[in-house]
């Protein structure tokens, strides 16, 4: 898998640290990193292997969504937002190949008080593979 954007690890909470896509801490995790660009966005590479397939050949739906949600919420991180996935709508346009160079991107698109709307899009080439909404919940307490 290559991942290469560098991100800062200043900028994901301790508390993330175990997250499968992004944490530091996990053992068996993808190492992704996301690099912030002028315009508050996120950008990463993801290339995926043989253990992510769901049907023969492709990447696996789950995979698909925890990169569009990872893509949320290191958007959030880098912007200096600790929240949670609320809910989260994927639609998958395209099969991916499980080892297709892949482009993930996120993006705010509303903020209100607690919540926060973003949208990430999975692209191969120019191509939109996938695509996410969903709302993050700051933490209570």
């Amino acid at each position: 898998m290559t991942h290469a954007l560098k991100q800062d690890k200043k900028t994901v909470p301790i508390s993330h640290a175990n997250c499968i896509f992004c944490g530091r801490s996990h053992p068996l995790g993808l190492g992704m990193r996301f690099a912030l660009n002028d315009d508050h966005s996120v950008e990463t590479t993801f290339t995926g292997n043989s253990l992510l397939q769901g049907y023969r050949g492709i990447l696996h739906g789950g995979v698909i969504a925890g990169l569009l949600d990872a893509a949320m919420t290191n958007c959030l991180f880098l912007n200096g937002i600790e929240a949670y996935t609320a809910d989260l709508n994927v639609r998958y346009r395209h099969p991916i190949p499980y080892n297709a160079d892949l482009k993930v991107i996120a993006q705010i698109t509303n903020e209100r008080s607690v919540i926060y709307e973003l949208e990430s899009f999975i692209y191969e080439g120019a191509r939109v593979m996938a695509k996410a909404n969903a709302r993050f919940m700051k933490p209570f307490g």
